[in-house]
Order: C-alpha cells, then structure tokens, then sequence
C-alpha cells in the first residue's frame, strides 16, 4: 500500500488552506459546499453522521445545527483536528485521527451510520476500491454516502493550470493522460501534493461495484450569487464532480 499522505500537517501548507477557508470566498464555498449539501437527506435530524476528512469540523457543526444526533469526524491532521476540536463544542460530535485506508481499524468508526459524507478527501486516496468496500459496510440500509472530488477533467494533468496567451489571459484547460489513471504530483501551496486521477467512469463504476446504487452526480457550476467573472470562468470547466449513492 502507498504510504499514506499527510500534507495537510505541512506548516506551509495548513497555512496556506487555513488562510484560503478563513475568508469563505474560495470555491469550496462558492462552488462545492453548495452542491454538496444539496445531495444530502432532505432532514438530518436524527441522523448519525460520518465525516470523512473532516478538516475543521465545519460540516459537523452544520449537521448538528441540522439536529443530527451524533457525527464521527475522521482526519489524517493533527493540525486540523485540533483547530476543528478549538472551535467545537458539542460532546456529540467526536473528532479522531486516522485515514480512509485504516477505516477497517478505527474504533470510532466501527458502527452503522445513516450519512457518510466526504468533502474533497477521496482524491488523496491511493485504493479507491477499498475505501468504498470499508465505506459501505458501515452506512445502515438506505444509507446516503455523498462525496466530492476534483473534477478528472482537472486531475488528468498534473499542472492543473489553463493555457495561457501571451498577454496571460486564459484561453483554454488542456486534458490529455486522461485515462491513465494514477498518482499526480502537483504543486498547490507546497510541491509533491499527490492526487490519484481517476477517469469519472471509475469513479460512478466504483459506487456500483460497492453495492451502492447512484442517486444523483453533480458538476456544480457557481451559484447565483456569484456573478464576478473569475467565477463564471468555472463554467467553462467543471472543477469538481460529486456524486450521491446509497445503500439498497
């Protein structure tokens, strides 16, 4: 198994995500919390949650601002965990370390839930597969699992820039490799940041494979609110994919 990443613990790089989701105006707000949320049960109330990577607890306080009864939040960080545990204060959520690849291991996680959510983790996982298999054997019957991930469109090559003209004004998103699925070592606050580029056919094949039936696949453009050019410029390429399945 590769060895699992942890870059998130990076000095530089918590830095540099911490200052980006202080300021609630990157795409993670504009973009993809949106549309995520937008796949979630219609009521969450009662509901026992898995968060995986959790970051800073955000969804887990929403939820239970929702009336979820319990949330399980999973990360790799130290770093994230602590700031998420600072910021919480709510003896029915429990943050605790560990990664997707030890799922099977993870005490916390070991139970049924009705909701298993993931925001923009899964692309860091090595054995998608595997995650899956672990991920299904603990949602209940007519359990949701939704997730996020960076669109393939976007993984396929590691730059993961536009193609510029000479006076630096975008003029297209190259994709080429798309179909050699793997690791990617991409620059984004720090260098080696490693993604695993997945076409989207493995990513909805993978759902089925677990068990899981498709309830719904996204490619969130900005919502109405944001109407500023650098975030109608998302619509010429899809940034993330998400994607709803749950269990029969």
């Amino acid at each position: 198994m590769p060895d699992i990443q942890n870059i998130y613990d990076d000095p530089t790089f918590h830095e540099g995500y911490r200052s980006l989701r202080q300021t609630g105006t990157g795409l993670n707000d504009v973009l993809e919390q949106p549309a995520l949320r937008s796949l979630l049960p219609a009521s969450l109330a009662g509901l026992e949650i898995l968060d995986l990577g959790c970051g800073f607890g955000d969804f887990a306080r929403y939820a239970r601002q929702q009336q979820a009864t319990s949330v399980v939040g999973l990360d790799v960080s130290i770093k994230m965990l602590n700031a998420a545990r600072h910021m919480t204060n709510d003896p029915a959520i429990l943050f605790a370390q560990g990664a997707m690849e030890d799922l099977a291991s993870m005490e916390a996680a070991n139970k049924p839930f009705d909701l298993i959510i993931s925001s923009l983790a899964l692309h860091y996982v090595a054995d998608y597969p595997a995650a899956l298999t672990e991920i299904s054997k603990r949602l209940k019957p007519e359990g949701r699992l939704v997730f996020s991930v960076e669109h393939p469109i976007c993984t396929a090559l590691a730059a993961q820039k536009w193609h510029q003209d000479e006076s630096g004004n975008d003029q297209f998103w190259p994709v080429d490799n798309y179909r050699d699925e793997g690791p990617r070592h991409t620059h984004w606050f720090v260098d080696d940041v490693i993604k695993y580029h997945r076409t989207v056919e493995t990513y909805v094949n993978g759902l089925l494979d677990a068990g899981l039936q498709i309830a719904r696949l996204l490619e969130p453009e900005p919502v109405k609110e944001a109407t500023a050019e650098k975030w109608q410029m998302h619509r010429r390429r899809p940034p993330f994919l998400i994607l709803a399945a749950d269990k029969p």
